[in-house]
């Protein structure tokens, strides 16, 4: 009787062993499910992958072009593609589906059919301030809005009406698509057409830094991402044309920086536009090239 109870407590023994064996079995399977959770997402990051073509405006360039280089380093199987051609040119372009961000200055509704412009989803990334610059042999160093527009409409021709060398103005003027040249005709000019015949054009922003530099008595307007010392940036109504006065709103002349996508964005376009908002752009590239956080 003794030998068989003590057989029955051995059997109950060893099922409760078992059961405390298949527990700690279970336990470890969980947790290496568990632990192959986060290296499976960070696989999939290094796996993000495509191929993204921009184009747009050329004041936006710059900017898009060095995030897009610090983008492919962290992703190096995505490989973007950054073209200009001016605002107007990136809106047709990502309406139709040619590319996949269009890069602005000026929103869609200002360029397109309404109808056409409601399939776009604005993504702002930051604003750009534009500054009116002129050939370093300009001596004047502050116009006011009045005598920008009576220059830019040919009512004012040489430099000495307004305080400047007997000199022969010489406008230089960006395309009827480029996003800067709405901005100022839009802020600057009050809309007034531009006077016809009596200005050259340049259909990119580092094209017009080149002319206004190489020509003598030359003027025109750029974004402040492109300015330099090889032109002079005018004051406007005597105030600098600086990031902080833009801040202050003390200088009117600026403008959003839109990237512009048919429809919603998914995959590397939209994790590029998402590292477009991120701190490392805002806060440490946009400052850098001389544009104005978003945020």
């Amino acid at each position: 009787m003794l030998h068989r109870n003590f057989a029955k407590i051995f059997i109950v023994v060893l099922l409760v062993a078992s059961l405390f064996a298949l527990s700690a079995c279970g336990g470890g399977t969980s947790s290496q499910s568990q632990g192959n959770q986060t290296p499976s997402q960070g696989s999939a990051q290094e796996q993000l992958s495509g191929n993204i073509t921009i184009a747009g405006s050329t004041a936006l360039q710059p900017l898009v072009e060095q995030a897009a280089k610090l983008f492919m380093e962290k992703y190096p199987n995505v490989s973007i593609t950054v073209q200009g051609g001016g605002s107007g040119t990136g809106l047709t372009q990502v309406a139709q589906g040619a590319i996949d961000i269009g890069n602005s200055d000026i929103f869609a509704e200002e360029k397109l059919d309404p109808n056409i412009a409601k399939q776009l989803v604005d993504h702002q990334v930051a604003k750009v301030g534009f500054a009116v610059v002129v050939n370093k042999d300009v001596t004047v160093d502050s116009l006011t809005q009045q005598q920008l527009i009576d220059i830019f409409t040919g009512k004012i021709t040489n430099w000495k009406e307004v305080g400047g060398p007997d000199m022969k103005i010489v406008i230089i003027n960006r395309p009827a698509s480029s996003g800067t040249r709405a901005t100022f005709k839009k802020v600057v000019l009050k809309g007034q057409e531009e006077a016809q015949g009596i200005a050259l054009t340049e259909d990119s922003s580092g094209a017009v830094k080149k002319a206004v530099a190489d020509t003598k008595g030359a003027i025109s307007y750029l974004a402040l991402s492109y300015v330099d010392n090889s032109v002079k940036a005018l004051k406007y109504e005597g105030v600098e044309p600086t990031a902080q006065n833009i801040i202050d709103g003390k200088y009117p002349i600026w403008s959003y920086e839109h990237m512009y996508t048919k429809g919603e964005p998914k995959g590397a376009v939209k994790a590029f536009l998402d590292f477009m908002l991120s701190d490392e752009v805002q806060k440490n590239l946009i400052p850098k090239l001389g544009f104005i956080p978003i945020k």
